[in-house]
């Protein structure tokens, strides 16, 4: 089930780590986008997670070992027992995952607030310029005619000309808060997974667990008061909204770019599923994400719900509170 290749590495990571050099079992872990190999092993009659990396895509593990070591050691990511750069290859605990309680929400927004005052990670990214690139090549490839996307654009500018964007407030973030990797475990929710982790805006890994998790302003409220301490208040709440919006317009553009490239057709006009009962199907994993025509589709379902939400009167509303 371990490539032939990587087997010495493996074994000497298990001599490394647990000083046997063969496992008692193992699984292959399948979903998600990642290239990587993973799997639950067995040794010494308790269960790891292990990670290995494909030597053929080109990426390098250090910044991801750097940023899971410094998130386990604040309690929110599974130990690490191993790691090695040079052999591309990852053992830490296994997590054995139970149903998300119906105040799933609170439990992720204090785990994000322990993950936000983390010491910085080494890479920042300015997300609304990866925003901007995605939306730029969006265009130039022509995907959809411009009279079903100009309104869109038009209205997100004004997200752009008011949203604070100051490095210094930047904090340590995941940024793939994805229902695969944040893992229940009865009692706390473990972050796994840390490829995509560099300095973000504190409201973009709130944004990404809120389109799982949160179904109405009343949830939401509750979710950034936990988060923040304390009553969020109108400028948070406006700041948060225009975020989902700007979260929304990166899937959007990014995952019609990809999927137009695989040779997807994409049609304007096409009918999408209701946003919230969508992300339910990816909460259950009913929906492969590596599938081109699922990622036409959820492209679809983010670039529509955008719109919905920038022509109503709360979009109106953060835009003038954040300007103020």
């Amino acid at each position: 089930m371990i490539p032939e290749t990587k087997q010495p590495a493996v074994t000497r990571a298990l001599h490394a780590a647990f000083g046997v050099n063969e496992y008692e079992d193992s699984r292959l872990l399948t979903g998600g986008l990642s290239s990587a190999l993973a799997f639950k092993i067995v040794v010494k009659n308790n269960p790891y997670f292990l990670k290995i990396m494909r030597t053929e895509v080109i990426s390098d593990p250090t910044h991801e070992f750097a940023c899971q070591k410094t998130a386990a050691e604040a309690g929110i990511a599974p130990r690490i027992w191993y790691a090695s750069v040079e052999d591309r290859l990852l053992i830490t605990d296994f997590v054995e995952t139970k149903p998300y309680p119906e105040d799933v929400a609170l439990l992720i927004a204090s785990t994000l607030r322990t993950l936000h005052t983390l010491p910085h990670f080494p890479k920042a990214v300015n997300y609304f310029d990866f925003i901007n690139g995605s939306i730029r090549r969006f265009q130039a490839a022509a995907i959809l005619p411009e009279s079903a996307t100009e309104e869109l654009f038009r209205r997100y500018a004004g997200v752009q000309k008011v949203y604070p964007w100051n490095d210094a407030e930047l904090v340590a973030s995941h940024n793939d808060m994805k229902p695969q990797n944040m893992l229940f475990d009865g009692n706390r929710v473990w972050l796994v997974d840390w490829e995509s982790a560099f300095l973000n805006d504190q409201y973009v890994d709130l944004a990404i667990a809120a389109n799982f998790f949160i179904q109405d302003e009343a949830q939401e409220e509750g979710y950034l008061s936990a988060y923040f301490g304390e009553p969020a208040g109108e400028y948070r709440c406006a700041r948060f909204y225009l975020m989902r919006q700007a979260l929304s317009m990166s899937y959007a553009t990014f995952l019609l770019l990809v999927a137009a490239r695989s040779g997807q057709f994409i049609a304007a006009d096409m009918t999408v599923p209701d946003f919230r009962e969508y992300h339910q199907d990816l909460i259950a994993g009913k929906i492969d994400m590596a599938n081109a025509e699922a990622k036409v589709q959820y492209g679809m379902l983010h670039l529509r719900q955008a719109l919905h939400n920038m022509r109503t009167p709360r979009f109106e509303e953060a835009i003038a509170v954040v300007r103020g």
